[in-house]
């Protein structure tokens, strides 16, 4: 029943668990206890209920509540066990011959607090440190069998921006547009599910919005915002319709295998005035200057601070990636199994590119009044540059 062939090959699966041992040798710490789903997945090849421990030596053990049948049949590591409740870890931990550890490394970036509470008192005797820092380290620089996931599922984006073309209409609302895009990414084997690690921040495939309401801030950290359906959601795809003359934003990822591709391209019924096309060229002309900038050894800071001196170059520095006191400070972002990972390239930001790191890169000015112009596309970080993903066409598509 279960498809094998999607599984993680279990030498993808050692190499990163090699990769995380190293760090905790390095850390003097015993062991980690994986329990986010984006992780576990990364590290065991499962989501299924449970919990991944990985020694600082020797084989991880995971301990399945829910559904232990299909965990075994999707992982590849050697020990999976039942589990009826994380109370049992100790217990479980010495029937596998391994230490209850003294310095236990977890993801305390997403860790619940009342989680954290309870593995406290279940190892009452160890001290609990995070190690999610060095896991969103690991996770960041890719293989090339997660390259090669990226690379299909980059893919599908510009097959599904060509679809998009032909289903716009002046009159639609931006949500029966967004039902329709949505509709054909799922035919094409979308996974459904996009993951973000940043706590509070959730998106549904991705930002569907036209003209003046694209322009509206919302609260995730992205340029784009959108009035969306109400309050409740504040984002996105909302009940108005499509006029002729404005930009049509299509910003939505493609989730294949768990690992996503993010590919913005703008749409207009009938063409955009002038001025915006002005806008949408320079944006297309900062997207070149990332290009150029962005290779392994340099910071993510490096790549932002040149992003934003060519959008003042050409006179949009006060409306890129935002208007006013909503302007994020921020051009690309790390994707791999969420949308939000390492490396960021922002302000501040020292951490250095290296070779296998993922990246959207996605200049855009937000206008109010007007709408939102500009692109996205993902690629992966080499010794020379960056290999572009996402390869459908860069104009704005007149419809």
């Amino acid at each position: 029943m279960y498809d094998a062939e999607k599984n993680t090959p279990k030498s993808e699966l050692q190499n990163r668990i090699d990769r995380l041992q190293t760090q905790l040798r390095e850390k003097s710490i015993d062991g980690a206890l994986i329990l986010q789903n984006a992780d576990a997945f990364y590290f065991a090849g499962t989501i299924q209920q449970g919990q991944l421990y990985v020694p600082a030596q020797g084989p991880p053990l995971l301990m399945i509540r829910k559904s232990l049948d299909r965990a075994r049949a999707e992982s590849a590591l050697d020990r999976v066990t039942p589990m009826k409740s994380p109370r049992q870890l100790p217990e479980l931990l010495a029937g596998h011959d391994l230490p209850v550890p003294k310095t236990l490394g977890m993801e305390l970036d997403v860790l619940p607090a009342n989680l954290y509470l309870s593995f406290g008192k279940i190892l009452d005797r160890t001290r609990i440190v995070d190690i999610s820092h060095e896991i969103r380290l690991i996770r960041a620089v890719k293989s090339e069998y997660e390259i090669d996931r990226l690379r299909t599922a980059a893919r599908f984006s510009d097959r599904l921006i060509e679809a998009a073309a032909g289903m716009i209409r002046e009159g639609m609302t931006e949500l029966e547009l967004a039902g329709l895009v949505e509709a054909e990414a799922r035919k094409m084997g979308h996974q459904g599910v996009v993951r973000m690690r940043l706590w509070g921040s959730e998106v549904f495939y991705g930002h569907l919005m036209a003209g003046p309401r694209a322009a509206l801030p919302s609260f995730l950290a992205s340029p784009t915002g959108g009035l969306g359906a109400g309050p409740a959601v504040a984002q996105g795809a909302s009940f108005a319709p499509i006029r002729k003359g404005e930009p049509i934003l299509v910003d939505y990822t493609f989730c294949y295998e768990g690992y996503i591709s993010d590919c913005t391209r703008i749409f207009a019924v009938g063409g955009l005035p002038e001025r915006l096309g002005k806008a949408y060229m320079a944006m297309l002309d900062v997207e070149g200057i990332v290009k150029r900038t962005a290779r392994a050894g340099v910071s993510a800071g490096e790549v932002y601070r040149a992003a934003v001196e060519r959008a003042g170059e050409l006179g949009y520095g006060d409306r890129f990636m935002g208007a006013g006191p909503d302007r994020i400070r921020l051009v690309g972002h790390g994707v791999g199994l969420e949308l939000d990972e390492y490396p960021f390239l922002a302000k501040g930001q020292e951490m250095v590119l290296e070779s296998g790191m993922t990246i959207a890169v996605e200049p855009k000015l937000i206008l109010p009044g007007e709408g939102v112009v500009g692109i996205e596309n993902t690629h992966v970080v080499r010794d020379d540059g960056l290999e572009t993903l996402t390869r459908s066409p860069d104009r704005i598509t007149v419809v």
